[in-house]
């Protein structure tokens, strides 16, 4: 049985694991979601963290949370975001996307790219999270085509929700640079791209040619934005609540489809 009002699909630039522990525009973007935002009564999040072969979905009434990082302060390992699963949502997901075949998934948990996030949004932890695996075998247009399956759960009283970055390029981070010319150009031609609701652009990123392959070097940290896009019904509208680039080629722009 469906509910009103339906909730909205969120795409989160989520940068560096650090802003779990920061105060910053970011973070209290995040933060003010979770004010204002209808409350879910579950959410489903697709995470760049979680890369496979095949769909899964985390199934365990109880989600470990996940330290997939190194190199950072001990306090990041020390958060824990106990948040419930949802088997049932779990269930559900498989429902929609069959005949296609969705491994409920007893083994991952909660990595970064959720709890990082969440923990600024629900810091609570009382509403309960089931991830979404990135089947990096297919191509863009079928992620963009599962966030529309998966649209149907927004009626349900869940919240879609996706967490990578539009631009991202570990290998060329600086602390010199804030923007590097590319990594700006690609942002600024996905920003227009989505604004425009031009799809097709977005999931033929490629045709942005060398800005697109220092921009998205590998595609698991993209990938997520177009679950979301996908999602989007004809009458509503989308809103970018969070932009900025840290460290020369991340990029931390934000989408809402309410």
């Amino acid at each position: 049985m469906s509910i009103s009002p339906r909730l909205p699909a969120i795409f989160i630039g989520h940068g560096s694991p650090m802003n779990a522990l920061g105060d910053n525009d970011y973070t209290r973007a995040w933060h003010d979601l979770g004010q204002t935002l209808a409350r879910p009564k579950a959410i489903l999040m697709v995470s760049a963290h979680w890369m496979t072969r095949g769909v899964a979905v985390t199934a365990m009434p109880r989600p470990r949370t996940i330290h997939d990082f190194g190199g950072f302060p001990q306090a990041l390992f020390d958060i824990q975001y106990p948040a419930a699963g949802d088997p049932a949502l779990a269930a559900r997901v498989a429902e929609l996307l069959a005949p296609m075949t969705v491994v409920q998934d007893q083994q991952w948990g909660l990595d970064h790219g959720t709890w990082s996030v969440l923990v600024k949004m629900y810091p609570q932890t009382d509403v309960p999270v089931v991830q979404l695996s990135l089947d990096l075998s297919q191509p863009a247009a079928w992620h963009f085509e599962l966030g529309r399956q998966l649209g149907a759960l927004r009626d349900e009283g869940v919240m879609l929700m996706a967490s990578g970055n539009v631009v991202h390029n570990l290998r060329r981070m600086s602390q010199q640079v804030r923007a590097y010319d590319w990594a700006q150009r690609f942002n600024d031609s996905i920003r227009t791209a989505i604004l425009d609701e031009d799809w097709d652009k977005l999931v033929h990123y490629e045709q942005f040619g060398n800005d697109a392959s220092l921009s998205v070097p590998t595609n698991e940290h993209f990938l997520p934005l177009l679950y979301v896009l996908g999602s989007k019904r004809p009458d509503e509208r989308l809103t970018l609540f969070a932009e900025g680039m840290e460290l020369g080629a991340i990029s931390m722009m934000s989408v809402a489809v309410s």
